[in-house]
């Protein structure tokens, strides 16, 4: 186990309403993907998720920092 500091992220994803935007066509299909420790695990988790579903264009997933959302302060 590392000594490093836990920075929670979170990888969600779904598809869009359109192109042009970040709103979600269905929120009840939205796919919470995991809760990784660092941003480098999430974009790992990120990256397959969104290759395995490169043929829908709307289909985007996004990394959330949510240690910045639990400890406003430090941003």
């Amino acid at each position: 186990m590392s000594d490093s500091k836990q920075l929670l992220h979170i990888v969600i994803g779904g598809e869009l309403k359109d192109l042009s935007a970040t709103e979600f066509k269905d929120l009840s299909k939205v796919e919470f993907v995991g809760a990784y420790a660092t941003y480098e695990e999430a974009k790992g988790a990120w990256r397959a998720k969104a290759q395995s579903t490169v043929d829908n264009a709307l289909m985007r997933y996004f990394v959330i920092h949510a240690h910045r959302l639990l400890n406003p302060a430090n941003d």
